[in-house]
């Protein structure tokens, strides 16, 4: 029998792209291509494709001869060291843009039967990084004055659609729980790394962030089944979304599951920069991860910008609440959520069931 969908994952190694690649191979009837520079750790067990989406003439040597491709689910990204100084860049906008271009101008000539593409942006799109957002956010706010890739990938995406049969659809989540390695944003990966380093340097958990604002996340498993809902439903066609959970928490809030989730007591919290103290903690990781027998990732392998996002995360003195609406998501036909604690306690056991964390007894 005939798959019902084709579907090209670009940034297959990510958090997103992983979970996507995962959702389609166990929902089955579908073909799965998978897109990233480098294999994803572990190899997702789909069709997998080596190219650099930067590289025009790459993509188009490696992309070009593709046919059957019925939907493009783009979740690559270009981030720079500087993770947060970078969100405000031109070049950055640019290498980002770029990646589509490329990507769309390899793919779409010879797959005509293309019928849909998702595109991810975030809570940046209401200048989440830069201080307090209308709580909620709503899809209907008019742009943000600030300079942002998401607008020239959308732009550019609206102006190519002009006379074709294809539809697109954007999701803004929030924070995504998910499974990468090497995720320039993967805070279940720096909680995680965190909480271990703590726990084999012999000192109690220790919330690391300043204040208390209330926000959201989005499991990367319920953004995969909104992203397959929408590749299909008429209601998502040329639409925005924003999508989360469905509940709100505290990060500190938050604390005593990951205490639970590798055995640890609780400290008193005390503000910690951990983009400056832990990167100094790679030989304490390396002894543990010896010793457990973990995956042969470095610390910096394993967690690149992730203690600045961490830190974005955790200490945002400007900024009390972190909510977008997503009614019109459940309006629309799409109304899954999950528990934020126990997404939370799945993806650092699911780091843990893949050797890439220590499990629970020391």
């Amino acid at each position: 029998m005939a798959s019902e969908r084709t579907v090209l994952v670009a940034g297959a190694g990510g958090l997103v792209g992983r979970a996507v690649i995962e959702h389609y191979l166990a929902r089955g009837n579908v073909d799965v291509i998978a897109l990233s520079r480098h294999p994803p750790i572990p190899h997702t067990g789909a069709r997998f494709i080596a190219v650099d989406l930067t590289d025009a003439a790459g993509c188009a040597a490696r992309l070009g001869d593709l046919t059957g491709v019925t939907h493009i689910v783009y979740a690559a990204l270009y981030e720079k060291p500087d993770l947060t100084q970078g969100w405000l860049e031109q070049d950055q906008i640019a290498t980002n843009l770029g990646m589509l271009t490329n990507l769309m101008a390899a793919i779409e000539p010879r797959n005509r039967g293309l019928r849909h593409i998702t595109l991810l942006q975030g809570a940046k799109a209401y200048g989440v990084h830069l201080g307090q957002i209308s709580v909620p956010a709503r899809e209907s706010a008019p742009r943000h004055i600030h300079p942002n890739f998401y607008w020239a990938q959308e732009d550019f995406l609206a102006a190519r659609q002009a006379g074709k049969e294809w539809g697109w659809t954007i999701f803004r989540p929030q924070v995504v729980f998910g499974f990468a390695i090497g995720s320039m944003m993967n805070m279940i990966a720096a909680i995680g790394a965190y909480a271990a380093i703590s726990r084999e340097l012999g000192l109690p958990l220790i919330y690391p962030g300043t204040g208390s604002r209330v926000t959201e996340a989005t499991d990367a498993r319920l953004l995969a089944r909104a992203i397959d809902w929408a590749g299909g439903a008429a209601a998502a066609f040329n639409q925005t979304f924003n999508i989360t959970n469905g509940d709100v928490f505290t990060w500190e809030g938050l604390w005593p599951a990951v205490a639970r989730a590798f055995a640890l007591p609780l400290g008193l919290p005390q503000a910690m920069p951990l983009a400056h103290v832990m990167p100094g903690h790679g030989e304490t990781w390396r002894a543990l991860a010896a010793r457990h027998r973990l995956e042969p990732v470095t610390l910096e392998q394993l967690i690149r910008g992730s203690w600045q996002f961490a830190d974005f995360a955790f200490s945002r003195p400007h900024s009390t609440a972190s909510l977008l609406s997503t009614i019109k998501l459940r309006q629309a036909g799409f109304g899954d959520c999950i528990d934020t604690e126990a997404s939370l306690t799945h993806w650092l056991g699911e780091m843990q069931r893949r050797n890439v964390l220590p499990a629970t007894a020391a």
